[in-house]
């Protein structure tokens, strides 16, 4: 873990709360929230990733479909051998 830290005041549901207690133990809740958090920052970094590329290939569907058809009778070459 890095070990510059940043101190931070935060207001937590109070059965949330409860329930980080419970699960990480009250000496390492700092421990467990940046953990949480940075596992949900990176998550939201993959889906705008996958996001982002999504649209990429929407973009150039079109162009690789024309580039396939253009190039399917090379493709097939030999294939009535098999």
């Amino acid at each position: 873990m890095n070990t510059d830290t940043v101190r931070l005041n935060i207001t937590l549901p109070k059965e949330l709360a409860q329930a980080l207690n419970k699960l990480s133990g009250p000496r390492k809740r700092s421990r467990f929230i940046s953990e949480a958090i940075r596992q949900r920052i990176e998550q939201r970094q993959k889906e705008e990733l996958d996001k982002i590329l999504e649209e990429g290939y929407r973009a150039i569907g079109g162009e690789s479909l024309a580039l396939a058809k253009e190039f399917e009778a090379v493709d097939l070459e030999g294939w009535d051998e098999y």
